[in-house]
Protein backbone atom coordinates (compact mmCIF):
# COMPACT_ATOMS: atom_id res chain seq x y z
CA UNK A 1 0.00 0.00 0.00
CA UNK A 2 1.97 3.34 -1.68
CA UNK A 3 0.64 6.52 -0.73
CA UNK A 4 0.40 7.70 -4.22
CA UNK A 5 -1.69 4.71 -4.81
CA UNK A 6 -3.99 5.57 -2.10
CA UNK A 7 -3.86 9.21 -3.38
CA UNK A 8 -5.36 8.13 -7.12
CA UNK A 9 -8.01 5.55 -5.68
CA UNK A 10 -9.36 8.79 -3.14
CA UNK A 11 -9.21 10.68 -6.18
CA UNK A 12 -11.26 8.10 -8.12
CA UNK A 13 -13.58 8.19 -5.58
CA UNK A 14 -14.19 11.34 -4.90
CA UNK A 15 -14.27 12.16 -8.64
CA UNK A 16 -17.43 10.10 -8.92
CA UNK A 17 -18.78 12.02 -6.17
CA UNK A 18 -20.86 15.67 -6.00
CA UNK A 19 -18.20 18.48 -7.18
CA UNK A 20 -19.49 21.65 -6.12
CA UNK A 21 -18.85 24.55 -8.67
CA UNK A 22 -16.98 26.74 -6.31
CA UNK A 23 -14.06 24.50 -6.17
CA UNK A 24 -11.77 25.38 -9.24
CA UNK A 25 -9.13 22.94 -8.11
CA UNK A 26 -9.27 19.62 -5.92
CA UNK A 27 -6.98 16.79 -5.11
CA UNK A 28 -4.16 16.57 -6.91
CA UNK A 29 -2.14 20.09 -6.13
CA UNK A 30 -0.76 20.96 -2.70
CA UNK A 31 -4.05 22.91 -1.94
CA UNK A 32 -7.14 22.90 -3.16
CA UNK A 33 -8.43 26.40 -5.10
CA UNK A 34 -11.77 27.85 -3.75
CA UNK A 35 -14.02 30.84 -5.64
CA UNK A 36 -16.87 31.63 -3.48
CA UNK A 37 -19.65 33.94 -4.84
CA UNK A 38 -19.19 37.92 -3.64
CA UNK A 39 -22.22 38.03 -1.78
CA UNK A 40 -21.44 35.01 0.69
CA UNK A 41 -19.43 34.23 3.97
CA UNK A 42 -17.76 31.27 4.33
CA UNK A 43 -17.59 29.38 7.22
CA UNK A 44 -14.96 26.63 8.75
CA UNK A 45 -15.08 23.92 11.23
CA UNK A 46 -13.07 20.90 12.04
CA UNK A 47 -13.57 18.20 14.06
CA UNK A 48 -11.69 14.67 14.80
CA UNK A 49 -12.65 11.20 15.14
CA UNK A 50 -10.61 9.50 17.32
CA UNK A 51 -10.48 5.47 17.51
CA UNK A 52 -11.21 4.10 21.24
CA UNK A 53 -12.83 7.93 21.95
CA UNK A 54 -15.69 8.07 18.82
CA UNK A 55 -15.59 4.54 17.69
CA UNK A 56 -14.07 1.06 18.02
CA UNK A 57 -13.00 -0.83 15.21
CA UNK A 58 -14.75 -4.18 16.67
CA UNK A 59 -18.07 -2.37 16.57
CA UNK A 60 -18.21 0.23 13.16
CA UNK A 61 -17.14 -0.73 10.03
CA UNK A 62 -15.12 1.52 7.84
CA UNK A 63 -17.94 2.95 6.06
CA UNK A 64 -19.50 3.98 9.59
CA UNK A 65 -16.33 5.59 10.31
CA UNK A 66 -16.52 7.62 7.15
CA UNK A 67 -20.07 8.46 7.44
CA UNK A 68 -19.43 9.70 11.34
CA UNK A 69 -16.34 11.48 10.40
CA UNK A 70 -18.84 14.11 8.04
CA UNK A 71 -21.85 14.14 9.80
CA UNK A 72 -19.78 15.09 13.00
CA UNK A 73 -18.47 18.77 10.78
CA UNK A 74 -21.58 18.89 8.77
CA UNK A 75 -23.52 19.48 12.28
CA UNK A 76 -21.41 22.32 12.67
CA UNK A 77 -22.24 24.06 9.31
CA UNK A 78 -25.76 23.09 9.92
CA UNK A 79 -25.64 25.15 13.08
CA UNK A 80 -24.78 28.24 11.24
CA UNK A 81 -27.29 27.91 9.16
CA UNK A 82 -24.88 27.37 6.19
CA UNK A 83 -24.65 25.42 3.13
CA UNK A 84 -21.81 22.67 2.66
CA UNK A 85 -19.85 23.69 0.59
CA UNK A 86 -16.39 21.61 0.26
CA UNK A 87 -13.97 19.37 3.03
CA UNK A 88 -10.71 18.46 3.67
CA UNK A 89 -9.86 15.24 4.69
CA UNK A 90 -6.87 14.07 6.77
CA UNK A 91 -7.31 9.99 8.26
CA UNK A 92 -4.04 7.91 9.54
CA UNK A 93 -4.66 4.47 9.64
CA UNK A 94 -2.66 1.36 10.81
CA UNK A 95 -0.87 -0.22 7.84
CA UNK A 96 -2.47 -3.56 8.71
CA UNK A 97 -6.10 -2.46 7.79
CA UNK A 98 -4.89 -2.49 3.90
CA UNK A 99 -6.46 -0.15 1.46
CA UNK A 100 -9.84 -2.11 1.18
CA UNK A 101 -10.71 -0.40 4.74
CA UNK A 102 -9.79 2.95 3.25
CA UNK A 103 -12.25 2.52 0.58
CA UNK A 104 -14.82 1.57 2.68
CA UNK A 105 -14.09 4.86 4.50
CA UNK A 106 -14.43 6.49 1.75
CA UNK A 107 -17.79 5.23 0.84
CA UNK A 108 -19.29 5.81 3.77
CA UNK A 109 -18.44 9.71 3.75
CA UNK A 110 -18.81 10.11 0.46
CA UNK A 111 -22.19 8.60 0.44
CA UNK A 112 -23.21 11.28 2.79
CA UNK A 113 -21.27 13.86 1.36
CA UNK A 114 -23.36 13.69 -2.18
CA UNK A 115 -26.55 14.13 -0.49
CA UNK A 116 -25.57 16.87 1.23
CA UNK A 117 -23.83 18.44 -2.16
CA UNK A 118 -19.94 19.00 -0.53
CA UNK A 119 -17.08 18.31 -2.52
CA UNK A 120 -13.86 16.84 -1.43
CA UNK A 121 -11.23 18.99 -2.26
CA UNK A 122 -8.27 17.56 -0.47
CA UNK A 123 -6.46 16.15 2.51
CA UNK A 124 -3.69 14.63 4.06
CA UNK A 125 -2.85 10.63 4.65
CA UNK A 126 -0.46 9.36 7.34
CA UNK A 127 0.35 5.67 8.83
CA UNK A 128 -0.28 5.43 12.73
CA UNK A 129 -1.13 2.98 15.02
CA UNK A 130 -4.36 3.39 15.46
CA UNK A 131 -7.29 5.32 13.34
CA UNK A 132 -6.95 9.31 13.57
CA UNK A 133 -10.09 11.36 11.37
CA UNK A 134 -9.74 15.11 11.02
CA UNK A 135 -12.34 16.68 8.56
CA UNK A 136 -12.19 20.16 8.04
CA UNK A 137 -15.56 21.42 6.21
CA UNK A 138 -16.74 25.16 4.80
CA UNK A 139 -20.14 26.06 4.06
CA UNK A 140 -21.43 29.30 2.45
CA UNK A 141 -24.28 31.80 4.08
CA UNK A 142 -25.56 34.88 2.98
CA UNK A 143 -23.36 37.51 4.31
CA UNK A 144 -23.81 38.57 7.84
CA UNK A 145 -26.47 35.67 8.18
CA UNK A 146 -24.45 33.26 9.68
CA UNK A 147 -26.41 31.76 13.07
CA UNK A 148 -24.06 32.55 16.14
CA UNK A 149 -23.90 31.72 19.61
CA UNK A 150 -23.79 35.18 21.06
CA UNK A 151 -27.45 36.77 19.66
CA UNK A 152 -29.59 35.28 21.93
CA UNK A 153 -31.56 37.83 24.44
CA UNK A 154 -33.98 37.70 27.00
CA UNK A 155 -37.00 37.23 26.36
CA UNK A 156 -36.59 34.63 23.51
CA UNK A 157 -38.00 30.78 23.66
CA UNK A 158 -35.36 28.17 23.48
CA UNK A 159 -36.37 25.67 20.56
CA UNK A 160 -34.54 22.40 19.42
CA UNK A 161 -34.88 20.16 16.70
CA UNK A 162 -35.92 16.65 17.03
CA UNK A 163 -36.09 14.67 19.84
CA UNK A 164 -33.29 13.78 22.37
CA UNK A 165 -31.24 11.82 24.33
CA UNK A 166 -31.53 8.52 21.35
CA UNK A 167 -27.57 8.28 21.17
CA UNK A 168 -26.61 7.96 24.28
CA UNK A 169 -29.78 5.17 25.23
CA UNK A 170 -28.31 3.62 22.36
CA UNK A 171 -24.87 3.77 23.97
CA UNK A 172 -24.12 6.32 21.08
CA UNK A 173 -24.37 3.93 18.21
CA UNK A 174 -27.14 5.51 16.31
CA UNK A 175 -26.24 7.18 12.88
CA UNK A 176 -25.60 10.94 13.17
CA UNK A 177 -27.85 12.95 10.80
CA UNK A 178 -27.01 16.24 10.24
CA UNK A 179 -29.95 19.17 10.37
CA UNK A 180 -28.42 20.94 7.52
CA UNK A 181 -31.88 21.55 5.61
CA UNK A 182 -33.49 22.46 8.74
CA UNK A 183 -30.16 25.23 9.93
CA UNK A 184 -30.99 26.84 6.41
CA UNK A 185 -34.55 27.13 6.61
CA UNK A 186 -34.33 28.22 10.94
CA UNK A 187 -31.84 30.55 9.95
CA UNK A 188 -34.22 33.11 8.58
CA UNK A 189 -36.03 33.20 11.96
CA UNK A 190 -33.91 32.79 14.65
CA UNK A 191 -31.35 34.98 17.18
CA UNK A 192 -28.78 32.49 17.81
CA UNK A 193 -27.97 28.41 18.08
CA UNK A 194 -25.85 25.55 18.35
CA UNK A 195 -25.77 21.72 18.07
CA UNK A 196 -26.33 19.87 20.39
CA UNK A 197 -23.10 17.78 20.31
CA UNK A 198 -22.36 17.10 23.83
CA UNK A 199 -25.33 17.22 25.80
CA UNK A 200 -28.38 19.97 26.12
CA UNK A 201 -27.74 21.05 29.32
CA UNK A 202 -23.59 21.90 28.41
CA UNK A 203 -24.37 23.15 24.55
CA UNK A 204 -27.05 25.49 26.03
CA UNK A 205 -24.52 26.33 28.98
CA UNK A 206 -22.33 27.60 26.22
CA UNK A 207 -24.22 29.39 23.83
CA UNK A 208 -25.63 31.26 27.46
CA UNK A 209 -22.12 32.66 28.13
CA UNK A 210 -21.77 33.31 24.46
CA UNK A 211 -24.87 35.74 24.80
CA UNK A 212 -24.38 37.18 27.74
CA UNK A 213 -27.69 35.66 29.12
CA UNK A 214 -29.47 32.74 31.19
CA UNK A 215 -31.85 29.97 30.12
CA UNK A 216 -34.81 28.49 32.02
CA UNK A 217 -36.13 25.01 31.07
CA UNK A 218 -39.00 23.27 31.37
CA UNK A 219 -38.63 19.55 31.62
CA UNK A 220 -41.93 18.72 30.53
CA UNK A 221 -41.05 20.23 27.13
CA UNK A 222 -38.04 18.58 26.56
CA UNK A 223 -38.63 16.26 23.82
CA UNK A 224 -37.15 12.94 24.88
CA UNK A 225 -36.63 9.67 22.23
CA UNK A 226 -38.70 6.34 22.75
CA UNK A 227 -36.85 4.63 25.36
CA UNK A 228 -34.42 7.61 26.83
CA UNK A 229 -34.68 8.97 29.80
CA UNK A 230 -34.87 12.68 30.55
CA UNK A 231 -31.37 12.64 32.28
CA UNK A 232 -29.63 11.21 28.89
CA UNK A 233 -31.91 13.60 26.89
CA UNK A 234 -30.20 16.50 28.98
CA UNK A 235 -26.53 14.95 29.59
CA UNK A 236 -26.17 12.62 26.90
CA UNK A 237 -24.95 14.57 24.14
CA UNK A 238 -24.43 13.21 20.24
CA UNK A 239 -27.85 13.89 19.00
CA UNK A 240 -26.62 16.05 16.75
CA UNK A 241 -29.98 18.01 17.12
CA UNK A 242 -30.13 21.69 16.61
CA UNK A 243 -30.28 24.06 19.67
CA UNK A 244 -31.79 27.81 18.81
CA UNK A 245 -33.26 30.83 20.48
CA UNK A 246 -35.59 32.91 18.59
CA UNK A 247 -38.24 35.95 19.14
CA UNK A 248 -41.44 35.60 20.83
CA UNK A 249 -43.13 36.65 17.81
CA UNK A 250 -40.78 35.19 15.08
CA UNK A 251 -42.08 32.97 12.64
CA UNK A 252 -40.22 29.96 13.26
CA UNK A 253 -41.27 26.62 11.41
CA UNK A 254 -42.95 24.48 14.49
CA UNK A 255 -42.74 21.63 12.61
CA UNK A 256 -39.02 21.68 12.74
CA UNK A 257 -38.66 22.61 16.50
CA UNK A 258 -40.19 22.14 19.65
CA UNK A 259 -40.04 25.01 22.11
CA UNK A 260 -38.38 23.88 26.11
CA UNK A 261 -37.72 27.61 27.64
CA UNK A 262 -36.94 31.15 27.61
CA UNK A 263 -34.00 33.02 27.50
CA UNK A 264 -33.53 35.24 30.57
CA UNK A 265 -31.58 37.74 32.34
CA UNK A 266 -29.07 36.55 34.39
CA UNK A 267 -25.53 35.51 35.80
CA UNK A 268 -24.03 34.38 31.82
CA UNK A 269 -24.47 30.84 31.67
CA UNK A 270 -26.89 30.02 34.42
CA UNK A 271 -29.46 27.31 33.55
CA UNK A 272 -32.21 26.36 35.36
CA UNK A 273 -34.89 23.34 34.64
CA UNK A 274 -37.96 23.65 36.69
CA UNK A 275 -36.89 26.77 38.98
CA UNK A 276 -33.78 24.66 40.26
CA UNK A 277 -29.71 24.96 38.84
CA UNK A 278 -29.15 22.58 35.94
CA UNK A 279 -25.46 22.08 35.83
CA UNK A 280 -23.75 21.45 33.01
CA UNK A 281 -23.19 17.79 32.93
CA UNK A 282 -22.62 16.68 29.44
CA UNK A 283 -19.46 15.52 27.54
CA UNK A 284 -16.26 17.61 28.39
CA UNK A 285 -13.18 16.40 26.46
CA UNK A 286 -10.91 17.63 29.53
CA UNK A 287 -12.89 16.78 32.21
CA UNK A 288 -11.28 14.25 34.68
CA UNK A 289 -14.05 11.76 33.93
CA UNK A 290 -14.53 11.04 30.53
CA UNK A 291 -17.13 9.04 28.71
CA UNK A 292 -15.81 6.57 25.96
CA UNK A 293 -18.33 6.71 23.52
CA UNK A 294 -17.88 3.48 20.95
Amino acid sequence: MRELDLVRRIREHAAAAYRNRSVVKGIGDDCAIVRPAQENDLVFTTDFVLEGRHFSLATHSAQEVGYKALARSLSDLAAMGSKPVFCLVSLAVPERLGSRWIDGFYKGLLSLGTRYKITVAGGDLSSFGSVVVDVMCCGQVQRNKAILRSGAKPGDFVYVTGKLGGAAHSKWTTRVEPRIDEGIRLSRHVSAGIDISDGLSIDLHRLCLESGVAAELDSALIPVASGATLDEALHGGEDYELLVTARPNARVPKALVTRIGTIKRGKPGAVTMDGRALPAGGYDHFARVRRVRI
